[in-house]
């Protein structure tokens, strides 16, 4: 199979463009529906929406250090850009792709959400009986992980010349 960056890099520029607009629009919705309301149970507690604003990563650790998390995604996603105009197995490339998506979509909640440049809290509105609250960005990024750990990292397709 063909590893040409050139015919993949559209596929994973598709895939990223998908999970930033499934994203941004949820959490439009959740800013929306949620703001000034109590959680809306979806499976009794265990999974309900509730509104955040999450200046931290993940389970809220690090809330005064936003403009790291903003640094650490800037660096992640322009890795994962350049990584996806390289040659790559279609699997890893998909996982790749996912990552690039989340991480796009997470950045741009850092550099233009409130309350300020870089600074930006990232949206969320999943809870997960109380253990914590994410967002789809969230749930992508995990499903990208595994999908690369998965089914990416395993041998390389090789290229055949016709």
């Amino acid at each position: 199979m063909d590893t040409t960056p050139v015919r993949r890099l559209p596929l994973a520029l598709v895939i990223a463009v998908v999970v930033v607009l499934l994203d941004q629009g949820t959490k439009l919705w959740a800013e929306r529906t949620l703001t000034n309301h109590a959680p809306i149970p979806v499976l009794g507690d265990l999974l309900r929406f509730r509104l955040l604003y999450n200046s931290g990563a993940a389970f809220s650790m690090g809330e005064h250090a936003t403009w790291i998390f903003t640094i650490i995604t800037a660096v992640a996603a322009g890795w994962l850009l350049w990584a996806v105009t390289r040659p790559q197995p279609t699997a890893r490339l998909v996982g790749f792709a996912l990552l690039l998506g989340g991480a796009t979509t997470h950045l741009g909640d850092r550099l233009f959400r409130a309350p300020g440049f870089a600074q930006g809290h990232v949206v969320d509105f999943i809870d997960y009986n109380g253990w914590f609250v994410g967002n789809v960005a969230d749930i992508v990024l995990f499903c990208g992980a595994v999908w690369t750990v998965l089914f990416g990292l395993r041998a390389p397709e090789t290229s055949t010349s016709h």
